[in-house]
C-alpha cells in the first residue's frame, strides 16, 4: 500500500511539472505563429485525443504519465505541406525559436514561484529549530552549540522550522562558513552568533555533512504514561490501558518514554516483564513487542502512544505564513536562492568538489514525493516547487538534446550568422544523449546504493 501511495504521488508530481514545462513551449509557439501538430500529456499509447479539425492541434492523453511533448511543424522532422511552410519552427526568426525553447524552463521557474507563494500564504507548520543533545566531536559541538538553543537565523535568513534551518545550513555550507544566530531561553532570550567551519571533504556529500554537523531536534523527557492503545498491537494484547504509568521493565527502572521506546525496539518478539502503576495499584504484565521490518533490520513495536502534557506540542511547533502581497517578493527570492544553490551544486560536482551522491534519481524523488504527501498538502506543494526549480535549471544546461543545448546552437548561429549544420547538430546531440544517459544511470546507481546503506 505504501508503495502505491509513493508511486501515485510521484506520477502526479512529475506528470504535472513536466507537462507544465511542455505547455510553456506550446503556449509560446502558438503565440508566435508556429503551427503545433500535437500537444501530448504523457507518452506511449494514446488513451484519449481531441482535434477540432485536421488543421488544428491534436490534444492527447497518453498511457505513460511521466511528462509530455509538443510536436511542431518542422522540415527537419518530416515533409511539410507547402501551405504550412510559413508556420514551420525551423523557418522562424532566431528570436522566435529562442523564445519557444526558453519557455519550457521559464514556465518551470514561474511555476516554482507560484508554488512557493502558495506555501507562504497557506503557511507551514513544523518543529521549532531547538537543539537537542550536541555530541562531542561534531561540527556543532566545535562551533559551541549547546542543547536548548534555538536557531533563529542562518546568515541573514530567519529560520522558523527545524527542516528549514537544516536546509539553509547545508545550503550555506556550499558558500563557506555560515554565521548562525541562536537564542538561549534560559538566559532571558540572550542571542549569540555561532560559526560553523567546514573542510572540503565535509561539503562533498550532503548526507554525510548532516551526520557530521551533529544537530538533533530537541525532544522533552516525557513520563512513560500510555495514551492511545492501538488495535491489533502488543500493548492491547498485554492489557495495557490509557494512563498506565510504566515503572520498570524486566526489573530495570524506566525513567522516561524514550528510554522505554529504545528498550522495546531492541526486543522484537521477546517477552518483557512490565511493572506498571494503574490508578495507584502496582501490576505486573508480560508484553511481547511485535517484530517490524525497519530498513535492513527489525525493531520491536507495541502499538501505543505516549501521553503528551497539554500545550506541549503547541510550544514545540512554529507556524509561519505571510499575507498574499508580502509573499510575492519572498517567493521570488526563495526561487532565486534555490536556483543558485542548484547551479552551485552542479558546478561543484562537475569539478569534483562535491560527490555524485548528492544526485537524486527517480527512486529518491519518488520516496520524497510519498513522504511529503504524507506530511500534508503544503509539504507536497513545496516538494513540487523544489523539483520544478531543478527541472528548469537542468533543462538550461548547455547539453545538446536539452533546451540549453538548443540555446547553445542558437548562440552560435547568432554569432556566425547562419544555423549550425544539421550533421554537426546531430553529432553533438548524440554526445548529449550519451551524457544524459550517463547522468541518469549514475543517479540510478546512487539511488540503489541508498536503499542498501
Amino acid at each position: 500500500m505504501e508503495m502505491l501511495h509513493t508511486l501515485f504521488f510521484f506520477v502526479v508530481a512529475i506528470g504535472i511539472l513536466i507537462s507544465f514545462h511542455e505547455f510553456g513551449h506550446f503556449w509560446v509557439a502558438r503565440k508566435t505563429g508556429v503551427k503545433v501538430l500535437r500537444f501530448s500529456v504523457g507518452f506511449g499509447k494514446v488513451l484519449w485525443s481531441r482535434q477540432k479539425n485536421p488543421d488544428d492541434t491534436e490534444y492527447v492523453l497518453s498511457a505513460i504519465p511521466l511528462g509530455g511533448y509538443v510536436k511542431m511543424v518542422d522540415e527537419r522532422e518530416g515533409e511539410v505541406k507547402p501551405e504550412d511552410l510559413p508556420f514551420a519552427f525551423n523557418r522562424q526568426p532566431l528570436w522566435v525559436r529562442t523564445a519557444i525553447v526558453v519557455a519550457g524552463p521559464a514556465f518551470n521557474i514561474m511555476l516554482a514561484i507560484a508554488l512557493f507563494w502558495s506555501v507562504l500564504v497557506l503557511g507551514e507548520t513544523g518543529l521549532r529549530p531547538i537543539l537537542g543533545e550536541v555530541k562531542q566531536g561534531t561540527l556543532a559541538a566545535t562551533a559551541g552549540f549547546v542543547e536548548g538553543e534555538e536557531i533563529i537565523s542562518v546568515g541573514d535568513k530567519p529560520s522558523k522550522t527545524w527542516t528549514e534551518a537544516m536546509s539553509m545550513i547545508i545550503a550555506s555550507a556550499m558558500d563557506g562558513e555560515p554565521i548562525i544566530k541562536v537564542k538561549t531561553k534560559n538566559l532571558a532570550d540572550e542571542q549569540n552568533d555561532r560559526m560553523l567551519k567546514f573542510t572540503e571533504s565535509d561539503v562533498q556529500d550532503s548526507e554525510k555533512l548532516y551526520d557530521r554537523l551533529g544537530f538533533k531536534p530537541w525532544s522533552p523527557k516525557l513520563q512513560p504514561i500510555i495514551n492511545e492503545v492501538l488495535p491489533n498491537g502488543a500493548a492491547l494484547a498485554a492489557g495495557l490501558k490509557k494512563d498506565d504509568l510504566i515503572i520498570s521493565a524486566d526489573g530495570k527502572a524506566i525513567a522516561d518514554w524514550m528510554q522505554w521506546v529504545d528498550y522495546v525496539k531492541k526486543r522484537p518478539d521477546i517477552t518483557i516483564n512490565l511493572t506498571i502503576d494503574r490508578q495507584g495499584m502496582r501490576l505486573t504484565l508480560p508484553i511481547t513487542p511485535k517484530s517490524e521490518q525497519v530498513g535492513e533490520g527489525t525493531e520491536g513495536k507495541i502499538g501505543a502512544s505516549v501521553l503528551m502534557p497539554e500545550g506541549l506540542m503547541k510550544s514545540m511547533t512554529a507556524e509561519y505564513s505571510l499575507p498574499p502581497l508580502e509573499a510575492i517578493p519572498v517567493a521570488f527570492k526563495t526561487t532565486y536562492d534555490y536556483s543558485i544553490m542548484t547551479l552551485k551544486m552542479m558546478g561543484k560536482m562537475l569539478v569534483g568538489k562535491a560527490s555524485v551522491k548528492n544526485l537524486s534519481g527517480p527512486i529518491s524523488i519518488a520516496q520524497i514525493a510519498g513522504q511529503s504527501a504524507s506530511m500534508g498538502m503544503v509539504h507536497f506543494i513545496k516538494f513540487m516547487a523544489l523539483v520544478s526549480v531543478s527541472l528548469g535549471i537542468l533543462n538550461l544546461l548547455p547539453i545538446p538534446v536539452l533546451d540549453g543545448g538548443h540555446l547553445l546552437f542558437f548562440g552560435v548561429e547568432a554569432i556566425k550568422g547562419s544555423p549550425v549544420p544539421e550533421k554537426a547538430q546531430l553529432f553533438f546531440q548524440q554526445i548529449g544523449m550519451a551524457l544524459l544517459l550517463l547522468l541518469m544511470a549514475t543517479a540510478m546507481v546512487v539511488d540503489v546504493q541508498r536503499l542498501f546503506d
